[in-house]
């Protein structure tokens, strides 16, 4: 279904959002919209809402299963304004987020749904899902100058590390670190420093008053924990090619890159199993 903003979405559509999980794809550009939302159709997503530009051509298989509408994600605070909207037309249902080009992957994602996975969460008190951005690169720029592809995407083996975030005391947060690593850690002087860490509060059951804020942390904040108090959660991760995107199409940064690929890139299998071996999510007590 197609519609012409997010305020027409909402007059017309608010119940849908009744009906979780729901998955929102903002698309930025238009490198792998389809795929990114075939991915995350076929993870079980109750509802699909697709953000993108009015130029945007869905074929009709996906056009007809989800909900486009139109909207520009290169608009100052696009983000905030699409899922805070959405957070207070559906209090109670759980979202997840991503841009166009990423493809979330949750443990043991290929044989249960992310209904399943979010059932468990929830019988553990948790309200939300952290989430990191595993950056993906072409291994050939030459063939892929966009830094995109599926068939030759590989990821870096190592490099990740995480630091204590600091409250506005100047204590660490319980709970709560800042992660980085990938791309935006080998590239960090083309990456401003406000968008360096690659974690994000991904998936999240929508509350009254619960804002979203640019860093893609919330103001409750418990919400930005990565487990509970008493033993560790799920973790997910979320398979990202935009900062790619973003070094090759950049004027400031492309030339200075001929190839993203080092000793510790490794292919990618498109499996959880992958993720989950290195360490780039945690299953915690689901097995």
């Amino acid at each position: 279904m197609h519609h012409r903003s997010l305020q027409d979405f909402l007059n017309s559509s608010r119940d849908s959002l009744r009906i979780g999980p729901v998955a929102v794809i903002l698309v930025e550009d238009l490198i792998e919209a389809d795929s990114t939302i075939r991915h995350h159709l076929s993870l079980g997503f109750r509802q699909v809402l697709v953000f993108a530009p009015h130029v945007l051509d869905l074929p009709p298989a996906l056009s007809e299963t989800v909900h486009r509408i139109d909207h520009d994600m290169m608009q100052d605070q696009a983000t905030q304004t699409v899922i805070n909207s959405l957070i207070r037309a559906a209090p109670g249902t759980w979202f997840y987020y991503c841009y166009n080009a990423e493809y979330l992957f949750f443990p043991f994602c290929e044989t249960r749904t992310i209904g399943e996975m979010l059932a468990y969460h929830g019988e553990e008190q948790r309200d939300a899902v952290l989430s990191y951005v595993v950056d993906l690169y072409a291994g050939e720029l030459g063939d892929h100058p966009d830094g995109v592809a599926l068939e030759d995407a590989y990821l870096d083996r190592s490099g990740y590390y995480a630091l204590a975030r600091q409250g506005e005391d100047g204590h660490p947060r319980e709970r709560q670190l800042n992660f980085f690593g990938g791309l935006r850690w080998r590239y960090e002087e083309h990456i401003p420093e406000r968008r360096r860490r690659i974690d994000r509060i991904a998936i999240f059951r929508a509350k009254e008053g619960l804002r979203l804020t640019a860093d893609h942390t919330f103001n409750d904040e418990e919400y930005n924990t990565y487990s509970c108090p008493w033993h560790h959660n799920i973790t997910t991760a979320i398979a990202s090619f935009r900062t790619a995107k973003a070094l090759k199409m950049n004027s400031g940064s492309t030339f200075d890159i001929d190839t993203f690929h080092w000793h510790n890139s490794v292919p990618f299998e498109w499996h959880s199993q992958q993720l989950l071996d290195m360490g780039l999510m945690e299953p915690g007590q689901w097995f």
